[in-house]
């Protein structure tokens, strides 16, 4: 059994910027519970030297260590190190670049940080990124026809954070909030090339998040904005919209902005 009372410390040892052992110990970390874990983040580890440094802390604080580290003599100097201490290193790289090798009959160039050079995909982001920040929250609508992908829905839907993070996948996503006896944009009607999502949540649940912005603004006057029964209105009114025009509609109520990204790419690729 786990000491619960206990400190567990996880190294993460990258030659880039770490993003890869984050994902992947933050995927793995959830399913422990009630687990007290200090993570070590070491990035842009290039050198052998940088290593030594590294090695202090962990002879410090003895703990599992995760790497992604592709120049073998790096490698040496900490796998080494940790055999010689008894303690589990786990390389997220290593088995995938070797099966890759082996498929492909190369030699991989062992050059850290080749993920992120500024190759076209890279300038796509940017410009996705670029463009989504433009048209946020209904924005220079005039535009929207060179989105990929429009979200619209009623305040408080997640569509900011569910359009940055279609955007930092290299999709332009420009979002337009629904808005109870508002006019929509009439670029939205009978647009062609952008797939158009409707975002939709429980009205509890959006009791709560308006509750709660509100409370973080310190604004008391604004009764209608948290009003259920308002809320429930413009709920049925977006969804009503959404219906007419045949728009897909994503319950955000219990699902993640990944969740709901992963479901709109999907539906994109369906289109295309």
């Amino acid at each position: 059994m786990p000491d619960k009372n206990r400190k567990y410390h996880l190294h993460l040892v990258s030659d880039a910027t770490g993003e890869t052992l984050e994902s992947m110990s933050k995927a793995a970390l959830v399913q422990f519970e009630g687990i007290d874990v200090k993570k070590h983040l070491w990035p842009m580890v290039r050198t052998p030297r940088q290593m030594e440094h590294i090695l202090d802390d962990i002879r410090e604080n003895p703990g599992l260590v995760m790497y992604t580290l592709v120049n073998p003599e790096i490698r040496e100097v900490l796998t080494k190190h940790c055999t010689k201490a008894g303690l589990p290193t786990v390389s997220l790289l290593e088995p995938v670049i070797n099966a890759f090798g082996s498929f492909f009959h190369m030699k991989a160039k062992a050059l850290p940080g080749q993920q992120y050079a500024l190759d076209s995909e890279y300038f796509k982001r940017i410009e996705a990124l670029q463009y989504t920040m433009a048209h946020d929250d209904g924005q220079h609508v005039e535009g929207l026809i060179d989105a990929d992908i429009i979200l619209v829905g009623v305040s408080r839907s997640s569509k900011t954070p569910t359009s940055i993070y279609l955007a930092n996948r290299g999709y332009k996503t420009a979002n337009v909030p629904f808005v109870a006896n508002c006019p929509m944009p009439e670029q939205l009607d009978n647009i062609e090339g952008p797939l158009v999502v409707g975002l939709t949540a429980s009205p509890d649940r959006l009791v709560q998040i308006r509750t709660n912005r509100l409370r973080s603004i310190r604004d008391e006057t604004n009764r209608d904005y948290v009003s259920p029964d308002l809320i429930n209105e413009e709920v049925v009114a977006c969804r009503r919209y959404c219906t007419k025009r045949g728009l897909m509609v994503i319950d955000v109520t219990r699902r993640s902005i990944e969740e709901t990204a992963v479901a709109i790419l999907n539906h994109l690729g369906e289109k295309d």
